[in-house]
């Protein structure tokens, strides 16, 4: 039986997230844990966020059209706090981090939570997780 996932993104975010990679090539987010940025999800080239045993992959958007898979990280110590919550990237209008890519574009990302379910959590605690290690 496959797990729930993790993470999504709004219609809305996934048409930006196509945009984007048509401008730029591969994707891949990192939700911030705070700094300069809040606590955005912010959106690199493929790789170019390296990622290391510290980092948890919380799971990959198949956003249609696009030519692979965007990966979605954030850091372990994040993870912690956030492990009972299921995260949905979604796209506002407005200025975001100047590190991310979709900054130019006049949007921003921002997540949207809920905590899962208790049958959700019954299939997730306890299920490996995978690092950039």
């Amino acid at each position: 039986m496959a797990l729930p996932p993790r993470v999504d993104v709004t219609p809305e975010a996934a048409e930006l997230f196509l945009k984007l990679t048509k401008i730029n090539g591969p994707l891949m987010v990192h939700q911030s844990g705070g700094c300069c940025d809040g606590s955005s999800p912010m959106c690199y080239l493929k790789g170019e966020f390296k990622v290391g045993a510290s980092d948890v992959l919380l799971g990959e958007l198949d956003i249609k059209g696009a030519p692979e898979p965007i990966s979605v990280w954030m850091s372990l110590s994040q993870f912690e706090y956030w492990k009972h919550t299921h995260l949905t990237i979604d796209v506002v209008d407005g200025r975001g981090g100047g590190f991310s890519l979709e900054a130019p574009e006049g949007k921003r990302f921002l997540i949207r939570s809920r905590i899962f379910t208790d049958a959700e959590w019954a299939q997730l605690e306890g299920a490996p997780i995978t690092t950039g290690a």
